[in-house]
Order: structure tokens, then sequence, then C-alpha cells
């Protein structure tokens, strides 16, 4: 069996603590390899490591850092099948899936090119008599990213891009369950010409999460995950001194208004519910129509689409819809608040309960499941599902349809579909959720904008990639210069010149 590793100064390194945990196959159900767990011990070698290669690292001029990520990235575009292979392997998205993981994080590596644009402070020329003032934007140090297993490849790229190619030294733990993706990454990035000890990869558990959070060294911390380890994560941060952007969970709501586009409304929630199964802070898992014939419509249009998903394996090729749950575990809990939803009345649809697949009887899969009649005192209604689960609720006007989103305690991402201008930019206007999409189900911002959420789905004050990351992984040092000058006269300073 396969032993993962550690990622320092530059080459892989086994783990020392004889702790390990399985990496499993979600399709089959088996162990594919096991990664080893990092002591307090090993986090704390591993950072003094970086401290020192950062030094230089953060003396090197940004066009020069830049460099580096104009060659990464060219990397990252000819092993984009290689990295959507390890992906999909310890993930089980699909392959085209996981080509996407990959591009999304590669185009925040793309903006990281331009950073020294980025970077550029501010000037104010005269701000008093013979008074100039700058601002300079300088590294932190050493900085870390803790990322989840839903994006192996495109959230360590959001943490690592930016955070280097500010001039800082990155720790990056990943999740444990998906590691193999994040190591390569490290290994592309150093053959792009990045100075040993710049970028580390360390894998571990909570241990090691802790150990990073504990560590005074540590400047800065960027997590994805689930909302109550967001929390965990900001307040022992911000405890320790420590900057901290934590992104948690979503219940992302879609409204369709009687005037949308049916069609096009049904295919965007097909997508945007059983993409990746479920497993997406963005996916949409509530479907708000307005008005019974909008939603009794939408159901009948929403029916024969789900019949037709394909569940499988990303080894069964390009027309697989989505494949299965990280974990035993996640599939055994979608099923239980699954049933929650019908002991509780909603309405089940379609049941994904009862799905299997022949030689693939241990695989972690859940079919696509539909609900109608969903309230918000539901379980299925409150709670994150992270997986192929769509909920209807019903309601009977655009207000009640509007207070539904807001006042749901997670504000992540939400949409609207609608042919009206009005309703369409009132919605934006109004809904307090970081993200918003009209007629458009998935409304992550491209790389040069910024990517964060709203209330429960947000810990920190700035978000993720663009302008937003490199005020995050530097600070500002403003300086206020006068020169005297005078005038020579005779080999003497002539002082009255200078009154």
């Amino acid at each position: 069996m396969e032993e993962l590793s550690h990622f320092v100064n530059g080459a892989r390194v086994k783990g020392t603590s004889g702790r390990f945990t399985d990496v499993m196959n979600p399709a089959t159900g088996e162990v594919q390899a096991k990664v080893p767990l990092a002591t307090v011990e090993e986090i704390n070698d591993i950072i003094a490591k970086a401290a020192e290669a950062q030094v230089a690292w953060g003396a090197t001029n940004p066009q020069r850092r830049a460099r580096v990520m104009m060659k990464f990235g060219q990397l990252i575009n000819e092993h984009m099948d290689e990295l959507a292979e390890l992906v999909s392997r310890e993930h089980g998205k699909t392959l085209p899936d996981a080509r996407g993981d990959v591009q999304r994080g590669l185009e925040v590596v793309e903006v990281c090119m331009g950073a020294p644009s980025l970077l550029k402070g501010e000037f104010t020329d005269d701000g008093g008599p013979g008074i100039d003032l700058y601002s300079m934007r300088q590294p932190l140090g050493v900085v870390a990213g803790i990322t989840p297993f839903n994006f192996p490849a495109m959230i360590p790229l959001w943490k690592m891009a930016p955070a280097i190619s500010a001039g800082n030294a990155m720790i990056l733990k990943p999740s444990e369950r998906c590691p193999s993706t994040a190591l390569r990454l490290a290994e592309l990035i150093t053959e792009a010409g990045l100075p040993e000890g710049v970028l580390q990869v360390v894998n571990g558990d909570k241990e090691a999460v802790d150990a990073l959070l504990d560590n005074d060294t540590i400047q800065a911390v960027g997590f994805v995950g689930s909302t109550p380890i967001a929390q965990y994560i900001y307040g022992r941060a911000a405890a320790n001194g420590k900057r901290a952007q934590c992104f948690g969970g979503a219940k992302n709501h879609m409204i369709i208004m009687p005037d949308a586009d049916m069609d096009k409304a049904a295919d965007a929630l097909v997508g945007a519910s059983y993409g990746a199964a479920g497993e997406r802070c963005m996916a949409i898992s509530v479907a708000v129509p307005v008005g019974k014939e909008t939603a009794d419509t939408l159901i009948e249009k929403l029916i024969p689409r789900i019949e037709k998903l394909k569940v499988g394996p990303y080894t069964a090729g390009d027309d697989v819809d989505y494949g299965p749950v990280i974990t035993k575990q996640s599939q055994e809990r979608i099923k239980a608040l699954i049933t929650s939803g019908v002991d509780q009345g909603a309405t089940l649809v379609r049941d994904g309960r009862d799905f299997s697949l022949q030689g693939y009887e241990s695989g972690f899969f859940v079919g696509p499941t539909l609900f109608d009649n969903v309230t918000p005192d539901m379980d299925i209604y409150k709670e994150e599902i992270f997986g192929p689960v769509l909920s209807q609720v019903r309601t009977d006007n655009y207000e009640e349809a509007l207070k539904l989103t807001m006042d749901n305690p997670y504000g992540n991402g939400t949409a609207i579909y609608t042919a009206d201008g009005d309703t369409a930019r009132d919605f934006a206007h109004r809904v307090n959720v970081g993200m918003v999409g009209i007629n458009f189900p998935i409304p992550v911002p491209l790389s040069y904008h910024t990517f964060g959420g709203w209330k429960k789905s947000a810990f920190g004050d700035l978000n993720q990639y663009g302008p937003d990351a490199f005020r995050f992984y530097t600070k500002t040092k403003t300086v206020t210069a006068r020169w005297f000058s005078g005038i020579k006269e005779g080999g003497e300073f002539n002082f009255k010149a200078m009154d």
C-alpha cells in the first residue's frame, strides 16, 4: 500500500510520528493509501525551516516572484490531466469536474502573475511643506493554509498563490482525505523556481491544526471547511494574535420567479444541486419557487432531468454526472437526513438512499434525492447536507421568498431566476448574502474579483483571492518623509534656505 509523505524544503519527506490515517477510494470503499499525521514537534520544525526560507524570498522583488507564478501556471497546464486524475482518485468526483477544480485554481495563479501591480502602495506628493507620504505593502512572514477535501486543487491554489506571490512562506495543511494533489502541486511550484522551504506541505489532524494556530511564527491563517471548525479556528487564531480568514458552511437558495424561463431554471438547478455529489459550498440546496403554479411546473421539469443523471466512478468516463461522496460516514449522515425529512413531513419526490451500483456496492454513493413541501423547521432545511439532495420550499410571493433567504443563518451564495430587471436588481441590492447570481446558479466570481460569504459562512474581514488576498497576506507600512536642502555658499550650507 502506498505511504504518502509531507513536503519539506523542496522534497517529499516521510513522517516520523508513527501515526497514519487511511486515504480511501470513495467509489470502492477500499483503502488505497495511508498518510502520516504530523506531531507538534514536526510542525514546529517545519515552520522554523519556512521562516528561514522566507527572509530571502520576501526580499525578492515582486516581478521575480511573479515569474515563478508564470512558470507554475505553465506547469499546471501541462500536468492538467495528471492533477485531475489525482483529484478524482481520492475525492471521487468525475474527471471533467476535477479538471474544473484545477482550472479554477489555475485562474488565481494567473492573477498572481500580476502581483507587482497588486502590491503597489500609494504616494502623496507635498502632503505638507517639503513633505511626501508613501505606503508600501510588505509580507507578513510565515502564514498557514488549512484546506478541505472537496476541492483538493482549487482551494490550496487559492491560498498558496497569493500568499507566496506577496512574499510570504506558507505552511499548507491539506485535507488528510485528499492529500496527493497538494503534494504534487508543491513539486510543480518547486520545479517552477520557488526556493526550497517557501512552501511546506504538512499532513495532519486536529493536533497539526492546533500546532499551527499556537505557533508564534505563524502570522495568518486561511481556512475553508465547516462552520463549527471555521469558528473554532478563527477564535483560536485571533486569541493568539493572528490574522484569520475562515470560510464555513452554506445553505444556498435559488428563487424562481413566475416569469423565469423554467427549462433554464430546471437545468441550472440540476447542475448546481447534484454536480460533485452536492459537495460544494456553492451548491444550490434549496429551490424557492414563487407561487403554486411555478412550484408545480418546476417539480415536473426536475423529475425527468434527475432520472437521467448518471452516477458512477470517475473511471466510467466523462458521461458520468457525479460520483460518490467522500466517506462512509458522510454517506450515512446524508441518508439519515433524508430519513428525517420523510419523518418530519416533507414530500420525498425522488429517493437516493437505496442507490447501488453493480461492482461498486461498497462505494459511498447516494442517488439524486428531491424533496417538495419542505419547511424551515425541518432538519433537511436547517442543516448543510453536503450531498446530492435538493429541497423545494414553496412561497406565495417574492417578499416571502426573499425573507426566507435573508433569515437563513448562512450567507455564502444565492441566485434568482427571473425575466424582470427590477426584481433582479432589488434582489441583488437587498439580499444579505456575499455572492449573488442573476440567472446564474453558482455565482463564484472570477479570480480577479474576490470570493467570500456573509453571516455564518465566513469569519474575518477579507475574502479569498483577488485584491483582498493581497491585503490579507501583507501589512501596510506608511512613511512620512521630509528632506532638508540648503544652498551652498562658499562651501557652507545656507541654513536660512531650510526655514
